[in-house]
């Protein structure tokens, strides 16, 4: 059964950071493109960012360019989003998901508010 476990979310003040986490379990990881995307509260679900499967290749949508950083580690079938110079408009649920799959873990909030 193929899985997805966001952790790391939370309150955080503009300019802080966190960084999320993504166990991934059910499928070979290493052989995937590993997305992370996330949802405000009436907004649509958007693209944040990807990483390629061997780690070498990321891309970022252009809002969080220069701020957000995609990783991960195919020993530990774990993606990572750290996330610095955060701002209002970065509150969202988070999740993480292997391209080409359609089930969606439980998320984690990030609420950026001082």
């Amino acid at each position: 059964q193929v899985q997805f476990v966001e952790s790391g979310g939370g309150l955080v003040q503009p300019g802080g950071s966190l960084r999320l986490s993504c166990a991934a379990s059910g499928f070979t990881f290493r052989y995937y493109v590993m997305d992370w995307y996330r949802q405000a509260p009436g907004k649509e679900r958007e693209l944040v960012a990807f990483i390629s499967s061997d780690g070498i290749t990321t891309n970022y949508t252009t809002s969080v360019k220069g701020r957000f950083a995609i990783s991960r580690d195919n020993a530990k079938n774990t993606v990572y989003l750290q996330m610095n110079s955060l701002k209002p408009e970065d509150a969202a649920v988070y999740y993480c998901r292997a391209r080409g799959f359609t089930s969606w873990g439980q998320g984690t909030q990030v609420t950026v508010s001082s």
